[in-house]
């Protein structure tokens, strides 16, 4: 007895004819998985939105975990000083740290994030401290020649000049790192390989304004507003050195020489132990108020002259924080 043997163009004869069987369709689980991957996972892996998730969940957890210990310090005379300063590096350390574990996960070197390595990283820093002096300098000197600022007197003397000068000086290149590595460092890094290096940098500087707008006593629209130019130019400074270096430096200077040099407010706010008893008296359009040199209309003018410059002086773009392979041809350019 002979086996019936199928017909090879037996199914093509019952499609002709409108006979042929349903096709089984496709499990809809498997399409819901693939839907879901495509959500979370992009052509270079997960999707830069999900990892700066990501590393913002770290930081944010990984700083409560750390600030926690900060009642470990007394309150009592100058106790209050270094539980701030306790704080600020406790933010420093806790935006770094979640990096380098984004790193080992991206399988990228944590320099890619800004903080390039090598002997140029000095230069870089130490101009954006000349530049950061120079450009506060430049403010206070206007805001002195249209009569609304007085420089004032010396009110610390001998040992404590230094003491606090250094103080406050590792306070805020604490402040510098935090607030540059957040957001013009991984943040930055990360959302331009989603949309592009200026619409990154134009929605973390708005993010930058924002919060110096919510989260600072005493600040108004137009210290924010400033805020966010001057967070712009520290993009336009990465982009043109391909590194945070020179962010930094000059961040770390013109924060310092606000609070400490000059003895103004900083985002509305002022510090004890600064160097002048000096004093704004005038219109607060010139001033800037409670907010100081920062809410002075005159900050504008300083920074579009220091965009000016700096688009001179630094002619070319570099690709360092674009990506982790130009990041010794950075260095060699500027040594």
């Amino acid at each position: 007895m002979h086996e019936a043997k199928p017909d090879p163009d037996a199914e093509t004869k019952l499609a002709e004819a409108g006979l042929a069987p349903p096709s089984i369709p496709s499990s809809s689980s498997s399409t819901l998985s693939e839907s879901t991957h495509r959500i979370f996972i992009g052509a270079e892996g997960l999707r830069p939105g999900w990892r700066i998730f990501l590393y913002l969940g770290m930081a944010i957890v990984l700083f409560l975990l750390v600030s926690s210990f900060q009642s470990l310090i007394s309150e009592h005379g100058a106790g209050w000083l270094w539980r701030t300063m306790y704080v600020q590096a406790a933010l420093a350390f806790s935006c770094l740290v979640p990096a380098y574990v984004m790193a080992a996960i991206e399988k990228r070197p944590f320099s890619s994030y800004g903080f390039i390595r090598g002997r140029g990283v000095t230069r870089l820093f130490g101009s954006g401290v000349v530049w950061g002096i120079l450009a506060l300098s430049a403010l206070m000197l206007l805001l002195h020649l249209v009569g609304v600022f007085s420089y004032g007197d010396l009110i610390l003397k001998g040992p404590r000049i230094v003491r606090f000068g250094l103080f406050w000086g590792i306070f805020f290149l604490l402040v510098g790192v935090f607030e540059e590595f957040t957001f013009r460092g991984y943040c930055q890094f990360t959302l331009t390989q989603g949309i592009g290096f200026w619409p990154a940098a134009g929605v973390l500087s708005f993010l930058f304004g924002a919060l110096h707008f919510w989260g600072n006593v005493g600040e108004s629209a137009l210290g924010s507003l400033c805020a966010a130019l001057i967070g712009l130019f520290f993009c336009f400074t990465v982009r043109r050195t391909g590194s945070l270096w020179f962010a930094l430096g000059m961040h770390t200077s013109w924060d310092w020489g606000e609070s400490y040099l000059y003895s103004v407010p900083d985002s509305g706010g002022t510090v004890a132990g600064h160097l002048l008893n000096s004093s704004f008296h005038g219109s607060r359009w010139l001033t800037g108020g409670t907010v100081g040199p920062e809410g002075s209309v005159l900050v504008f003018v300083v920074i579009a002259a220091s965009w000016w410059v700096f688009d001179r002086i630094y002619p070319g773009e570099k690709p360092g924080h674009q990506g982790p392979e130009a990041s010794a041809n950075v260095l060699r350019g500027i040594e």
